[in-house]
C-alpha cells in the first residue's frame, strides 16, 4: 500500500513542476463563467495540499488573475481528486468516486461565482 501512495505523490509533484505559474496568467480571460470553469479544471488537475493552494492563490491575485478564477481554482484544488482517483476508487468504489468528483466540479464553479457576487469583485 505504501508504494501505491508514494507513486501518487510522485505523480502529483511531477505535474506541479511541469506546469509553470506563468501558464496560469495566460489562460484566464476575466470572463466570470469561463474563468470559473477553467479555474476548476486547472485546480482539479493540479491537486495538492490546501496550504499550498492558499500561497498560490495569493500569488495569482498579485499577478492580476480574477477572483472567480482563483476561488474556483482553490476550491477544486482541494476537493477534486483526478490524480488520487485510483486510490479513492480502491477505497470507496468507482461509482462513489465519479459522483463525488462530478459534484465537486459543479459546486466549485457555483461556489466561485456566488462568492464573487457576494464580494462584488470579478
Amino acid at each position: 500500500m505504501i508504494p501505491f501512495f508514494v507513486g501518487i505523490l510522485l505523480l502529483i509533484s511531477l505535474i506541479e513542476e511541469a506546469i509553470p505559474q506563468s501558464f496560469y496568467t495566460n489562460v484566464f480571460s476575466k470572463n466570470i463563467f469561463l474563468d470559473s470553469i477553467i479555474g476548476t479544471i486547472i485546480g482539479g488537475i493540479s491537486t495538492g495540499s490546501s496550504v499550498t493552494s492558499y500561497v498560490m492563490g495569493g500569488e495569482f491575485l498579485k499577478q492580476g488573475i480574477s477572483l472567480v478564477a482563483i476561488t474556483a481554482f482553490l476550491i477544486s484544488w482541494v476537493t477534486i481528486g483526478i490524480l488520487q482517483f485510483a486510490a479513492e476508487t480502491y477505497y470507496f468504489g468507482k461509482k462513489f468516486t465519479i459522483i463525488r468528483n462530478i459534484l465537486s466540479f459543479i459546486f466549485s464553479i457555483l461556489a466561485a461565482i456566488i462568492i464573487v457576487f457576494i464580494y462584488g469583485n470579478i
